[in-house]
C-alpha cells in the first residue's frame, strides 16, 4: 500500500503569525529550518538504512507532490484540485512562514512522507483547546514505501518512529498535537498507532470552513519511549 491515512487539510492552518503567540516566531525552538530542500534532519535505522527530513521545496519537489495529492485515496488532504502552479504556490506560501514549515521525508534517498509542522498558537486550532508551551501541530502523509521491502520490514515500522523522533528533534517541543477530521477514521487510528491519546472531538472553523477534529496529543515521553533504542539520530 503505497500511501494510506494521510492527516486532512494541511493548508487549512497556514496564517499569518497572530500577536500574543506565546514564542516568537523568529526564535522558536519547536520547528528545524533551513534553505528550501535542505536537509535538516537524520536518522540511521539499525538493519533498515537512513531516513532524513528535507525543507520541502515547491519548485524542485513537485512533481513528487503533485502525484501524491491527486491519488484517489488522497482526499482529506484537500490539495487535489490544485493546478501543479497553484500547488508549488501553496507550499511557497508555507515555505515564507516562521511559524508553519513543510518537509519531505526521505528513505535511503526515496521520498516517502510529506509532513507539516506548525506552532498551534498561530493556527486556528488554538480556537479549539488550551495551548501549551512545548506544542507542536503535526500533519502527516505517506506517498510511498521506500525500501521496505528491500530491507524486510513493514513500512510503519521505520516511518512511523521516524515522523516522531522528527518532530521532537528541537528541545521546546514537549507535546505534539493532532487534529485530524473525524471523519478520516484512518488516521485517527494511524495516530493511536503513533502513540497519540485522543481528547474528544473539538470544533473550529478553519479558512476553508468549520471542521470537526478529533484532537489527539502524544508527549515527549511517550514517544521517545518507541522510538528510542530504534533509531539513532543526528540533526544535520
Amino acid at each position: 500500500m503505497t500511501t494510506d491515512h494521510p492527516t486532512d487539510h494541511p493548508t487549512d492552518h497556514p496564517t499569518e503569525p497572530r500577536s500574543g503567540s506565546l514564542i516568537e516566531p523568529a526564535t522558536s525552538d519547536r520547528l528545524l529550518s533551513g534553505a528550501r530542500g535542505a536537509e535538516v534532519w537524520r536518522a540511521d535505522v539499525p538493519g533498515a538504512g537512513t531516513v532524513t527530513a528535507h525543507v520541502l521545496d515547491p519548485v524542485a519537489d513537485l512533481d513528487v507532490l503533485h502525484e501524491w495529492v491527486n491519488r484517489p485515496h488522497a482526499g482529506f488532504w484537500g490539495l487535489a484540485g490544485l493546478s501543479r502552479d497553484d500547488l508549488s504556490a501553496t507550499y511557497a506560501f508555507v515555505d515564507s512562514l516562521p511559524t508553519h514549515h513543510a518537509y519531505l521525508v526521505r528513505w535511503d534517498g526515496e521520498p516517502v512522507v510529506l509532513v507539516q509542522l506548525y506552532h498551534p498558537e498561530d493556527d486556528p486550532v488554538s480556537t479549539a483547546y488550551d495551548v501549551r508551551p512545548g506544542d507542536l501541530g503535526l500533519h502527516f502523509f505517506k506517498g510511498g514505501d521506500g525500501p521496505a521491502e528491500r530491507h524486510g520490514v513493514a513500512p510503519w515500522a521505520v516511518v512511523g518512529p521516524a515522523v516522531l523522533a522528527f518532530a521532537f528533534a528541537r528541545p521546546g517541543t514537549r507535546r505534539l498535537v493532532g487534529e485530524p477530521d473525524a471523519r478520516n477514521r484512518s488516521a485517527v487510528v494511524r495516530m493511536a498507532a503513533f502513540g497519540f491519546e485522543t481528547a474528544g472531538t473539538v470544533r473550529f472553523e478553519s479558512p476553508q470552513g468549520p471542521k470537526e477534529a478529533v484532537l489527539a496529543f502524544c508527549r515527549r515521553e511517550r514517544a521517545e519511549a518507541i522510538f528510542a533504542g530504534l533509531l539513532r539520530t543526528v540533526e544535520s
